[in-house]
């Protein structure tokens, strides 16, 4: 920040012990900055970097070659003057790295007294990985684009290394849809608090700006998975579109030299729905790894197992910040086609046709996937033929989970979700249970209108009317019956649909979580096999008073890299670690700071637990076998 103490006159100023050489004029501002080494390639630069401020033409002098002698600087303007580029530390041409980080320079008057330097610089990969996934041109300088390549990107800086700001999250955001001309805008960030119910301030903003602006919002789902219930904020805004990260077998060969006994799965990390009122999340998956552009003065990053590393400029990274900007990607595309075929796309169309056309994936749950995998062409040929969208169908259905007292309407959201322990409220083990789901269609004209019903990803466990006939602005309930015969969680999507409008109506999530009740005076334990890459879930539900509960893994093959990862009832995980991808595996790095074989979770919130059986993509064996314990005190 500028204020009266940076004004300085020249020729010369002492400031941090060193003696500055200040360029012509009479009324500057001197200020410095504490170069951290680790931000930069260049390792000769420390110390001191100064930046002199002219007002009398807006220009700025950056000792980049710390001499602390401006006169021989380069005059630089804001970047929106002339567009001039910067640049710190000296290139090494003997390195692929370029050592030089380019800057921009922006100056802030927020009032008489008070004004703010910029000196922008990257410090991190992330944003231009995802920027190269969306929209890069000749990646590695052949053939190969990002996935809509003629778009033109306008870049809202969010977060640096050191966390996110929450003025560019919603200022930010607003101005991008207001004052810039997008179209889409793409969001890699996320939080995973507890109560994900789409009523933060910033998921009911962004609402509002993708109703008000007529830009839609694609937003990473997060990578707080595989347990139920771990999507999170802000993503979880009902207009938005949250995406979930899909991956193939041909992806876990190319970019992790990992054989995956599938072909299209979803990544282990990706977060789940429901959110805690039931609500539809994720809406689409998209491919969530991706070798793409990077900062060619950051070193790159690949895979080891692969066998090969990457050129300066690129990486291969992994997420569900890597799947959004596929999606937005996808949707610009779409909203290109449209604009030179005259089409309509409002935000409400153009999610509309996603969901209708998405690939469902017949082998992966509903709450990992939503509606499935964004397809461009088919969804296409849904937006190219006009989408009806006047038909607004809102669901209400019964809620029941440790925090469903706390939502808008207590107990009640716009899905079905029971993950309430049985004796609790929730559901056991080949229990069936009939649920009121009340449907109501508030648009579409006067009359009664007969809606198709079906359940997409059901496993059996779910039951439902053929159809509905919905009358203007009058509740109509459905009713819906659950019987689990298993533990663990069970999803379906509830589709509505009228045959004689273009695109689906509306569709529901139905998730219940059967769990096997814990007691003292036994010991539950479970076995089987789970195959590299993949997951296989369980749930118990733990009682109130209980002072411990203690989990084992054993029954290992030689070398088998598999854990355990716990959620607790509030959908958060229960691990004090959160490096999902290198913690507490069985014969890898020795669980990393973590006991992969025994854990104990001390005064566990009473509820329903969801335990995580995972192996790792390095694990030797295909398909590996473990038995898992689980005893509890009170």
């Amino acid at each position: 920040m500028l204020t009266a103490s940076n004004k300085v006159t020249g020729p010369t100023v002492v400031k941090n012990n060193i003696t500055w050489t200040l360029p012509a004029g009479d009324d500057l501002y001197l200020a410095t900055r504490l170069l951290n080494s680790t931000s930069y390639a260049d390792p000769t630069l420390s110390g001191f970097l100064g930046t002199v401020y002219r007002p009398s033409d807006g220009a700025f002098f950056v000792d980049t070659d710390q001499d602390h002698i401006f006169s021989d600087d380069e005059l630089i303007k804001p970047y929106k003057v002339d567009h001039q580029i910067g640049y710190i530390g000296t290139d090494n041409p003997a390195t692929e790295v370029n050592e030089r980080v380019p800057f921009t320079v922006e100056f802030k008057k927020f009032s008489s007294t008070l004004s703010g330097i910029d000196i922008n610089t990257i410090d991190e990969a992330h944003g231009t990985h995802v920027a190269g996934i969306t929209a890069a041109n000749g990646l590695f300088g052949g053939p190969m684009d990002g996935q809509a390549p003629g778009a033109k990107l306008v870049s809202m800086r969010a977060c640096t290394h050191a966390g996110c700001s929450s003025a560019a999250l919603t200022d930010g955001m607003i101005d991008l849809a207001t004052n810039h001309g997008v179209d889409v805008i793409n969001m890699s960030i996320g939080s995973s608090p507890a109560l994900n119910d789409g009523q933060s301030a910033m998921a009911l903003l962004y609402n509002r700006l993708i109703d008000e602006t007529g830009v839609q919002m694609f937003i990473s789902a997060g990578n707080s998975g595989a347990g139920t219930n771990t999507v999170g904020d802000p993503t979880a805004g009902d207009k938005v579109v949250s995406v979930g990260a899909s991956v193939s077998q041909e992806t876990w060969w190319a970019n992790y030299g990992s054989r995956a006994m599938f072909k299209d799965g979803i990544f282990p990390f990706s977060s789940r729905g429901p959110r805690e009122d039931g609500g539809f999340k994720p809406e689409i998956t998209a491919p969530g790894a991706a070798v793409s552009t990077t900062p060619d003065w950051i070193a790159s990053s690949s895979v080891p197992e692969t066998g090969y590393t990457l050129p300066a400029g690129y990486s291969m990274m992994n997420g569900t910040s890597m799947a959004s900007p596929q999606a937005t990607g996808a949707a610009a595309l779409l909203l290109s086609a449209a604009k030179q075929k005259d089409v309509s796309a409002t935000p409400a169309e153009l999610r509309k046709a996603i969901y209708t056309s998405a690939d469902y994936n017949s082998k992966v749950d509903a709450i990992a996937q939503g509606h499935g995998q964004f397809d461009v062409d088919k969804a296409w040929k849904v937006l190219s033929k006009g989408v009806a969208t006047d038909e607004d169908i809102t669901v209400s259905a019964p809620v029941c989970t440790v925090l469903s007292g706390q939502l808008t309407a207590p107990n009640t959201g716009s899905g079905l979700f029971n993950s309430c322990a049985p004796g609790s409220g929730g559901q056991g083990v080949g229990e069936a249970r009939t649920y009121d789901v009340a449907l109501t269609r508030t648009g579409g004209g006067d009359g009664a209108k007969t809606y198709e019903l079906g359940l997409k990803g059901n496993d059996g466990t779910f039951s439902a009317p053929k159809r509905v006939t919905l009358e203007k602005d009058i509740p109509t309930v459905i009713k819906v019956t659950a019987k689990p015969d298993t533990q663990g969680t069970h999803s379906a999507v509830l589709t509505i649909d009228n045959d004689d409008a273009r695109g689906l109506e509306q569709s529901a999530l139905l998730a219940v979580e059967a769990a096997t009740p814990l007691t003292t005076d036994t010991t539950w334990s479970t076995g089987g096999t789970v195959n590299r890459n993949e997951t296989t879930h369980y749930t118990v539900a733990v009682p109130a008073g209980t002072t411990s509960l203690t989990v084992n893994l054993s029954g290992l093959t030689d070398g088998s890299q598999t854990r355990w990862w716990a959620f607790n009832p509030q959908g958060v995980s229960g691990e004090k670690s959160a490096a999902g991808s290198i913690y507490c595996y069985a014969n890898y790095l020795d669980g990393n700071g973590c006991n992969p074989t025994t854990r104990t979770y001390t005064n566990p919130q009473a509820g329903v637990w969801e335990f995580v059986v995972e192996s790792r993509r390095t694990s030797p064996l295909p398909s590996n076998p473990f038995e898992l314990k689980a005893t509890l005190t009170q």
